[in-house]
């Protein structure tokens, strides 16, 4: 039986008409208030001219020029961007039960603005979850002179997506007290004896995932069912995206059993989501984002790699001690 909702609506506008203290849990990743996502851009991306991007040309079979946009935002767009995020977590926070978590993908350049915005406006900022993965992001030779400065790298090579955590504050004394009356206020355990760790292994979005769902911010579901599946603690409530794209958060949430609603501006990501989200939903019937285990076969070696250790650290952390010299 599908558990989700989704709506084509302008966010803003859906939150304004939306019944205070109904929703549990927020999971999504926003557009920034940039310029990716305006009509003209996503015209040129859908047309195959390139527009502005901060996403390489091979990522989602598209071919576009990328810009460096977060490492050269104008203090106007700065500004911009920070008045964005408190506009939509002003309006978002009245529509959360007491305890509520956000959970909002992020930019490491751009992650103390959106920080301040929410805080700004009555959000506790939480420890962020990492996404550890052998990025596309940064590590490129300084741009035009890559002959004559071949052992300059203009920005470290990213390996982690931060996706940073927020908490309405609590409507009673205690978490547990919060837990008992809203449900809310914790996170879900992986399992009984371990919780959620702040660093999840994960990779690029596989393959069979692209192939369903043709939209350039797409994310796996092995990472999507481990933090949708963390922001209900009981797993009771309702779970919101407000930038659903192509609806990897709701598919992710109709996996593990979770109620969902879903809201998207753009039309044809709309009709996207229509199709994808049962078809990802679908996918790994086995895995309900319950523990960090992934299908090696859909990534790389060095990912693997990486992934492994990660979960070694997590699971035995004791194990594990700084060589002193």
């Amino acid at each position: 039986m599908r558990k989700h909702q989704i709506h084509q609506a302008d966010c803003f506008d859906w939150l304004r008409g939306c019944p205070p203290q109904t929703i549990q849990a927020v999971c999504t990743d926003p557009p920034y208030g940039l310029i990716e996502f305006s009509e003209k851009e996503l015209s040129k991306l859908r047309n195959g001219r390139g527009g502005v991007w901060r996403l390489p040309p091979t990522i989602g079979g598209h071919k576009r020029d990328p810009l460096p946009r977060f490492t050269v935002l104008t203090n106007e767009e700065k500004q911009n961007l920070r008045a964005f995020f408190r506009d939509w977590g002003g309006l978002l926070l009245d529509a959360l039960v007491p305890g509520a978590h956000v959970c909002v993908a992020g930019h490491p350049i751009l992650q103390h603005h959106v920080q301040g915005a929410m805080a700004e406006v009555g959000y506790e900022v939480r420890p962020a979850i990492m996404r550890l993965y052998f990025g596309f992001r940064g590590g490129d030779r300084p741009k035009n002179a890559e002959k004559e400065f071949p052992g300059v790298c203009v920005t470290p090579k990213g390996a982690y997506e931060p996706w940073m955590l927020f908490r309405k504050p609590l409507g009673e004394r205690t978490v547990a007290e919060n837990l008992r009356k809203w449900k809310t206020g914790g996170l879900r355990r992986l399992s009984a004896d371990k919780p959620l760790p702040e660093v999840i292994p994960s990779g690029r979005t596989p393959k069979r995932e692209e192939a369903i769902s043709d939209h350039p911010c797409l994310k796996p579901q092995h990472f999507m069912r481990i933090i949708v599946r963390a922001l209900l603690p009981l797993g009771e409530g309702v779970v919101l995206d407000p930038f659903m794209g192509s609806g990897s958060t709701i598919a992710a949430a109709e996996a593990v059993g979770y109620r969902s609603v879903g809201i998207e501006i753009d039309k044809d990501y709309f009709r996207l989501a229509e199709a994808a989200i049962p078809k990802l939903a679908a996918l790994y019937p086995t895995f309900a984002g319950d523990s960090l285990e992934f299908d090696s076969s859909d990534y790389p070696q060095e990912a693997v790699e990486e992934a492994q250790l990660t979960m070694a650290l997590a699971e035995s952390p004791a194990h594990y001690r700084v060589r002193e010299r």
